[in-house]
């Protein structure tokens, strides 16, 4: 069939002139960007204010938006608003359900926003603010937000299919099974390891568990309030379920401090068992009734606390106390994570730039809800803009703090010690200075019996954003206050991934048995619905518990494979998307998703092979199992082992991850080079390799214009 020849609803030429006033006015945004960035790069020696970092991220975002992702959407997807969407067509009041464009992008950003856009770039800030600042932006631009939107709109053209299963359909039955088998796997790590995050947040914090609980019993009673009681009132519920939230967060400080505190303070097993109970209810019920309020509500939440916290930044304007380029961006022996800026950075901060994650959410719940085809640029590229903007937050964060205390909070136990004089020596091993008494009194500010060896990103941004909130609210007597809001705030932000993962999972695994006994494959098949989500959390689950209770065992096995797993899925997402383009005749425009592509398979590759293969024990899997095996025939004892049974789960930890790496570049491999054969066929014989999208149906649902953005297409 032709392509379809697309412009903007009920106006004749496509391609309109800009009025003077737009012209300036972007003219305006692309001058401050420019001088924003000019004073990032060419600053050197000097301590410049992280203002000039927001004002930067921002100007490049607007511009991506109004001018980058018009161009994809006009010229590569042609959305068409006469179309109807799976939702429309499909819909069985669970999973297939009409959502308010405002509700689904709260929930999109929900689902997509979880502990990468907050601890990467927490964690990659050793290697200075000006390589992660870069990466964030960029990638975000042409890569992060291209991927979801093209994955949201190629899943939603074909009934909301999984990622997994339309690479199956697409590429064919060897890159499609290899990409069944490496999505589903990688998707149980990462969702285990989002959950380990959340589980350490709310672990013996009444007032994060009591806040966190609350959002529950307040989103079903949005649900049924804007789809049962007051049918559509999106702004009157949205009003309603804000009041209410406020309130669980003041309750949550009232609750830590009352005699209630001891039924809120749960240890980390008890909270296991209730984010699996929690995840499969998330997973089985109406999507409208719990999943979407519920991470709607938590977009409030999230938006509202980074805009408070860009709000604190322009305000105050903190100066950045992290060199631009530090030297362990070049000597890959960083204390934090060891390698060197390429190919590390880049797998350290995925969320907020690029994350294969997200591809399993676009072509999970939000396909099924959407309304109208013309909103996959808003849901799909604002919302990964939205994001990214959060990872840019978290860096300006980790990069005001002083480098004494950052390295004295993220550098591993081993190399610190247990007291303030230890960490203090280390840290000035390491080139920096900070005294006993600094971070005694760093402690004692923010209520923490210590912050040493506090890894992981998350104490560090906690930190950073109390240093940058009382600056501007309440002072130094706040800081505890802020500290803890921040740590319950990171576990709301978190917990949002994980139910709607676990849901995306539902459906993968659905797909993935639907190939083998159709039944299972209807969404609207109870037991199926049932069985596959016991499947899904009962897998991330179990290794989920053996972590809360091994150090070195369950999840905590698994946690060194997140970042280059996850970068493999957006290396999977990618593939499909270039392959459809190519299929459907868009070779023209397959650049679009071929270039960062391209850029992720070096990445992933690159680390891949070092991990493998490299001789220091701090990078390879396989040297580092060799270095453990040389210390239990040497009756030694390496940290992070304390005993010698450990030093044995140590080295059966490093070979499961270097095999476990080895085979999952192998699976991807085979993904890429299905998709290689599929697309050279595809060019030499135009037509002859047909793509599964849906017949199309008429659309009967009445939409607003979506602000001028609408587009509908001719049909030929």
């Amino acid at each position: 069939m032709p392509e379809t020849v697309l412009q903007p609803a009920l106006k004749a030429p496509e391609k309109s002139r800009m009025s003077p006033r737009s012209i300036l006015l972007w003219a305006v945004v692309a001058l401050l960007g420019a001088v924003a960035w000019g004073v990032l790069a060419l600053a050197r020696g000097e301590k410049i204010s992280a203002v000039w970092l927001v004002v930067a991220a921002l100007g490049s975002y607007a511009i991506a938006y109004r001018f980058y992702s018009r161009f994809i959407a006009r010229r590569v997807l042609k959305p068409d608003d006469r179309r109807a969407t799976p939702a429309e067509r499909l819909e069985d009041g669970v999973d297939f359900h009409p959502t308010d464009k405002r509700v689904l992008l709260g929930h999109h950003f929900a689902a997509i926003a979880g502990a990468g856009p907050l601890v990467g770039p927490v964690l990659a800030a050793q290697m200075g603010y000006l390589p992660g600042t870069l990466w964030i932006v960029a990638g975000v631009i042409f890569a992060g937000a291209v991927q979801d939107m093209v994955v949201l709109f190629l899943s939603m053209r074909r009934d909301g299919t999984s990622l997994g299963q339309m690479a199956r359909d697409e590429i064919g039955r060897a890159g499609g099974a290899a990409a069944l088998v490496a999505v589903f796997a990688i998707m149980i790590i990462l969702l285990g390891v989002l959950a380990l995050v959340v589980v350490n947040a709310l672990a013996h914090s009444p007032w994060g568990t009591f806040s966190v609980a609350m959002t529950i019993p307040i989103a079903l009673f949005m649900g049924f309030w804007m789809h049962r009681i007051r049918p559509g009132r999106v702004v009157e519920t949205s009003f309603i379920g804000v009041a209410l939230l406020l309130l669980a967060i003041a309750g949550g400080s009232w609750v830590q401090n009352s005699s209630l505190a001891s039924t809120f303070t749960l240890s980390p097993t008890t909270l296991v068992f209730c984010l699996v109970g929690y995840g499969f209810v998330a997973s089985v019920l109406p999507v409208w009734m719990l999943l979407a309020p519920r991470d709607y509500l938590s977009t409030f939440m999230k938006i509202g606390t980074i805009a408070l916290l860009a709000v604190g930044v322009v305000v105050a304007a903190p100066v950045l106390r992290a060199d631009a380029v530090s030297d362990f961006a070049t000597s890959g022996a960083g204390p934090v994570f060891a390698g060197s800026l390429f190919p590390f950075l880049f797998i350290t901060i995925a969320c907020g730039a690029l994350s294969g994650f997200h591809a399993l959410v676009s072509s999970g719940t939000t396909p099924k809800l959407i309304e109208k085809e013309s909103q996959v640029r808003l849901i799909g590229y604002g919302a990964m803009l939205m994001e990214s903007f959060v990872a840019i937050m978290a860096l300006i964060a980790a990069a005001t703090l002083e480098p004494g205390l950052y390295y004295a909070m993220n550098a591993p136990a081993g190399l610190l010690g247990t007291t303030a004089q230890s960490a203090a020596h280390a840290v000035s091993g390491l080139g920096f200075t900070i005294t006993p008494d600094q971070l005694t009194q760093a402690a004692k500010a923010v209520e923490e019996q210590s912050l040493i060896a506090r890894s992981g990103g998350a104490p560090t941004l906690a930190v950073g954003m109390s240093e940058i909130f009382s600056g501007v609210f309440g002072g130094t007597a706040m800081k505890a206050f802020w500290y803890h809001f921040a740590i319950m705030f990171e576990a709301l932000f978190i917990l949002t991934t994980v139910d709607a993962g676990t849901r995306v999972g539902r459906f993968m695994l659905q797909d993935m048995l639907g190939n083998v006994w159709k039944p299972v494959g209807r969404v609207n098949w109870k037991p199926g619905i049932w069985l596959c989500s016991a499947l899904v959390v009962g897998a991330w689950g179990y290794f989920l518990y053996t972590g809360a209770t091994d150090p070195l065992g369950g999840i905590n096995q698994l946690f060194p494979l997140f970042g280059i797993a996850n970068q493999l899925l957006a290396a999977i997402a990618l593939t499909v998307c270039t392959t459809v383009l190519v299929k459907s005749g868009k070779l023209r425009w397959a650049w679009v998703t071929g270039v960062p592509l391209a850029w992720v398979v070096a990445i992933t590759f690159t680390a891949g092979w070092q991990k493998i293969f490299s001789d220091d024990p701090r990078v390879g899997f396989f040297a580092q199992r060799a270095k453990y095996a040389a210390g239990i025939d040497a009756g030694q004892v390496l940290p992070p082992a304390k005993t010698l049974d450990d030093m044995h789960t140590v080295v059966t930890n490093s070979t499961v991850d270097g095999v476990l790496i080895a085979l999952f570049l192998l699976l991807v491999a085979v993904v890429i080079g299905n998709a290689a054969v599929v697309c050279v066929r595809a060019v030499r014989a135009p037509g002859a390799s047909p793509t599964t999208e849906a017949p199309y149906v008429e659309s009967r649902i009445d939409v607003p214009e979506q602000a001028g953005e609408a587009l509908v297409g001719v049909r030929s």
